[in-house]
C-alpha cells in the first residue's frame, strides 16, 4: 500500500485522468517563443479547473472569461512545470495506442521547442 498522496505526486489515477481531459479537449503548442499545454472548457466545468490546481499545483488557471457569449476558463501549463511534471505524463501515457492525433501533437511541440523542453 502506498502512503499518504500529495499535491506534488499524483497518483496514477490522477494522471489518466490528466491525460484523458487533455486528450479531449486540451491543446498541445506553443506561442512561437515557449511550449505549452492549454485546456480551455465552460465554467460548469469549475470544479474540474479547481481541482486541476490542487492536483497539479504548477498550472496557471486564468478565468472566468466572458467573450462572444462563451463563458470558459482556461488552464495552462509553461515552462519548468510543462518540462519537468506534465510532459513526463503524457510522454509515458499519452501513445499512438490511446490517441494517435494527440500524440502526435505531443510529439511536434516537442520538436518544434526541443530546446526550450531540455530535449535538445
Amino acid at each position: 500500500m502506498s502512503g499518504p498522496h500529495t499535491a506534488s505526486s499524483p497518483s496514477e489515477l490522477e494522471k489518466g485522468i490528466l491525460v484523458g481531459i487533455l486528450v479531449g479537449e486540451g491543446h498541445f503548442g506553443g506561442d512561437g517563443r515557449q511550449p505549452q499545454v492549454t485546456l480551455r472548457m465552460h465554467v460548469r466545468h469549475e470544479s474540474l479547473f479547481l481541482w486541476l490546481q490542487k492536483t497539479f499545483p504548477g498550472g496557471k488557471l486564468y478565468g472566468p472569461y466572458g467573450h462572444d457569449g462563451r463563458h470558459y476558463y482556461q488552464w495552462m501549463a509553461r515552462g519548468p512545470f510543462l518540462r519537468d511534471e506534465i510532459l513526463p505524463i503524457l510522454v509515458e501515457h499519452l501513445t499512438p495506442e490511446v490517441d494517435e492525433h494527440c500524440c502526435q501533437r505531443v510529439r511536434e511541440m516537442c520538436r518544434r521547442y526541443g530546446r526550450q523542453l531540455g530535449l535538445t
